[in-house]
């Protein structure tokens, strides 16, 4: 099966599978097939569901691998799914430890190896890394796939269940089914170790090789390259890296820019050391940063990645660069966000919570501003859902199936409470007079403010989000 696939309809739905873990999203489980399929087994679920655009019916096809790519390709037109997410797919172990592991590497890796040899009470996982955005997004009513590997282990049944649980469809990235050591096929980890002053400390075999952990990945499976063309957004972040060479991350930034899928990246922590990294690194790293539509980073990355201080300017500078950059997003964490594009720039505080714990916000703010981007909502109001979702996170404790629900948002944008600070703004956007608009989300209504600055109150904003939140599938805001 590796050089060919069969293709069969079932009603007006095609089945394809030529990879032992590509699954088909559990939101579309229309055939016959996909009953069978409860218990996400990399060896049970082969495919995922695909509309056909013929209705002519096929029993079977079996050619070759290129022409297969070819065909399924070309037979795919509508982009109904909105968000793929890219890598950086693992479980998290999230332990409690008298102190956090030494610092020398060799060290760190012993102290690894002792808590790996065997696995803890399944009450300490959780969904990591991409999880955190792709059940975020899902949450938000958005059409979610994961694109990268997992194992047939018990870690990587564990992340198919929660997946399948959350609504989310899981795609194999990569075309190889047998890898040298069956180690580097196993599921990701990372250890997730809070010490008694609760300062974390995180370990993962990523950690100590110079090559990403599936460095063993050389091409994108068949149905990556379509679960990308289906969607409307492809998210990919720095932690990727670790994971996939980065001459398969820029295949699959090549194919979504050339299918036409808007592409989300962002750099985070990783981003200061792809800058340093080697020559394939770092020509990756350039190319996302000039390629993608949408860039979101924190104040410090922006200024770790263009030398400048000003998170508007190195905003704009970041925008100078782009080939297709549409939006920049600077957090600020609870301070607010900042949205900047060629001739604009939003800007809106954050709310007053109680934090609990930062773990996963990033990633949920991410998935609200795919919701904003896909449904085409004014900038500010997407940058509010945002702040809005990663606050209601950092009310809970820790990420994966912990992060914000639906009713915690709307909650949290009902109590109508932000955390303005007039100074910092009104510091932060007075040498940017000559932007063409500026919008500043304010607590209430300003009447005859003749400033630069125009104030948008966050009632008005939120008489329109709620009912864009309470019917997702609508376009535009405001018409539900």
């Amino acid at each position: 099966m590796h050089n060919q696939a069969a293709l069969s309809l079932k009603s007006s739905y095609a089945l394809f599978s030529s990879s032992p873990n590509a699954l088909r999203n559990p939101k579309s489980c229309l055939s016959p097939f996909s009953r069978r399929c409860s218990y996400y087994s990399p060896l049970e679920c082969r495919g995922i569901e695909i509309p056909a655009v013929s209705k002519q019916r096929v029993a079977s096809l079996s050619v070759g691998a290129g022409s297969v790519e070819d065909e399924r390709i070309k037979s795919v037109g509508v982009k109904e799914i909105d968000v793929a997410t890219l890598g950086n797919l693992c479980v998290d172990i999230v332990l409690s430890v008298p102190e956090l592991p030494p610092k020398p590497l060799d060290e760190r890796k012993a102290y690894m190896d002792e808590l790996s040899k065997s696995p803890p009470d399944k009450k300490y996982w959780e969904a990591g890394g991409n999880c955190n955005m792709a059940i975020a997004a899902a949450r938000l009513g958005l059409n979610v796939v994961t694109v990268g590997h997992v194992g047939d282990e018990i870690y990587g049944h564990f992340l198919f269940d929660v997946l399948h649980d959350e609504g989310i469809g899981m795609v194999e990235m990569n075309e190889q089914k047998t890898v040298a050591n069956l180690k580097d096929y196993e599921t990701l980890l990372c250890w997730v170790l809070v010490d008694p002053l609760q300062r974390h400390g995180f370990c993962s075999r990523a950690d100590f090789s110079a090559e990403p952990a599936f460095s063993w990945m050389n091409s994108l499976s068949i149905e990556a390259k379509m679960a990308i063309r289906r969607s409307k957004i492809v998210f990919c972040n720095g932690y990727g890296f670790d994971e996939l060479s980065p001459s398969l991350l820029v295949s699959a930034l090549d194919y979504a820019v050339e299918v036409g899928t808007s592409v989300f990246f962002d750099p985070g922590p990783r981003g200061k050391s792809l800058q340093t990294g080697t020559l394939e690194e770092r020509k990756a790293l350039e190319k996302y940063l000039r390629m993608s539509d949408v860039l979101l980073l924190t104040s410090e990355e922006a200024e770790s990645l263009t030398g400048i201080e000003d998170p508007i300017l190195a905003g704009q500078e970041l925008l100078k660069e782009g080939i297709r950059t549409k939006w920049v997003i600077i957090k600020m964490g609870p301070r607010g966000s900042l949205l900047i594009t060629p001739s604009s720039i939003s800007c809106a505080p954050g709310f007053k919570v109680d934090v609990i714990d930062t773990v996963g916000c990033g990633d949920s703010f991410v998935a609200a501003i795919a919701f904003g981007f896909i449904h085409t909502m004014p900038l500010v109001y997407t940058l509010t859902i945002a702040n809005a979702v990663g606050a209601a996170t950092a009310m809970g404790c820790g990420a994966g199936r912990n992060v914000a629900a639906l009713k915690q948002v709307m909650e949290l944008v009902k109590g109508s409470n932000l955390k303005e600070d007039n100074k910092f703004w009104e510091d932060l956007l007075k040498a940017h007079t000559d932007a063409e608009q500026i919008t500043l989300l304010t607590e209430v209504a300003v009447n005859g403010n003749s400033s630069h600055v125009q104030p948008v109150s966050l009632q008005k904003v939120i008489s329109e989000l709620i009912p864009k939140l309470e019917c997702p599938d609508r376009k535009q805001v405001g018409v539900c």
